[in-house]
């Protein structure tokens, strides 16, 4: 009940655009006494949130937390259902085991879980994934779309590129994408992606996609083995960003990208993720489980597999590999 007026005052808060909205408002919207309101209104102070109180006018934020809780990313946040329902934790092993258990009590797609830290963050291949508190994006999203079991691969290369929409729009700075999963500044890895089914053999119950975003990061908050190929907005920017605002924009991002996917295919994901592809036309070398594929990066398929052309002009359908570029 708690978490559900925290809600209806968050979104009456965004709604209002920066205006103020008067107890009795908020009393009437919740069901409540003004009493009430008031206590409610402390409860938001004691969690970061800076609020104006004027008399007769009501209430306003001025301004919100550092922290990336619930309430603070659904402030301003404007999506039909990603991100709609989110489960906030400041410590989990994964948020992709807490993701799990909440995919099978079938809680509402575009549910996410995100956390202020990691202590045992994954990446592919059961890589350890480096997140520590208070620094950067550390967030599963639970999916359940209508697709074939093979083309669930297409929905990380969508994250990716809303991934990059998101960043571009928030800080300006234009990474590029390393197939199949890494998000890059200069060379050194932002972003990784991992994707997860729940499924059964011909149909998908659902799709979580772990999402870690380097943000606020400085070079001392990595491990020295990291610091020749990871970096952060912030050391890229020179400036601190707003980890709340960028995850809003991610989800209004990929909620514009997913729904256009369900309705009009890969094609159109397909180019974009092109677009910002950094491999595209280079000479690259694939480290399969098998094998060592070398040659130029033609781009990826309608199913989300890159086609590498090697020097005898044989081109070669890589599905899962280690990009050296």
């Amino acid at each position: 009940m708690q978490s559900k007026i925290r809600k209806q005052l968050v979104d009456a808060f965004t709604n209002a655009g920066g205006s103020y909205l008067s107890g009795q408002f908020l009393a009437e919207l919740i069901g409540c006494s003004r009493t009430a309101v008031w206590k409610h209104m402390e409860e938001l102070r004691k969690d970061g949130f800076q609020l104006e109180a004027v008399r007769r006018k009501g209430y306003r934020i001025v301004s919100t937390p550092e922290a990336i809780t619930a309430d603070e990313i659904r402030l301003g946040l404007h999506t039909k259902f990603i991100g709609q329902n989110i489960h906030y934790q400041e410590s989990v092993d994964s948020t992709q085991k807490v993701a799990q258990r909440l995919a099978n009590e079938n809680v509402p797609e575009g549910t996410v879980v995100i956390a202020e830290e990691q202590l045992s963050g994954r990446g592919r291949m059961g890589r350890q994934f480096h997140s520590p508190k208070f620094t950067g994006i550390w967030m599963s999203l639970i999916l359940r779309p209508n697709i074939p079991l093979p083309k669930a691969p297409q929905l990380t290369l969508l994250t990716a590129v809303a991934v990059v929409q998101a960043i571009e729009e928030q800080t300006g700075i234009t990474p590029e994408i390393k197939w199949p999963n890494d998000i890059l500044l200069n060379g050194k890895k932002l972003t990784g992606i991992l994707t997860e089914l729940q499924a059964e053999a011909d149909r998908i119950h659902s799709v979580i996609i772990g999402i870690g975003i380097n943000v606020n990061q400085q070079l001392i908050d990595f491990p020295e083995e990291l610091h020749s190929i990871a970096t952060s907005l912030a050391i890229e920017k020179g400036k601190k960003i707003s980890r709340s605002s960028l995850v809003r924009t991610f989800f209004e991002k990929f909620e514009k990208l997913y729904i256009y996917y369900l309705e009009e295919g890969f094609y159109p994901i397909k180019l974009l993720w092109e677009s910002f592809a950094i491999s595209i036309g280079k000479h690259i070398k694939a480290r399969t489980l098998t094998s060592v594929i070398e040659g130029k990066a033609l781009g990826i398929t309608e199913d989300g597999v890159l086609q590498i052309e090697d020097d005898s002009g044989e081109i070669h359908h890589v599905y899962s590999a280690d990009i050296e570029l």
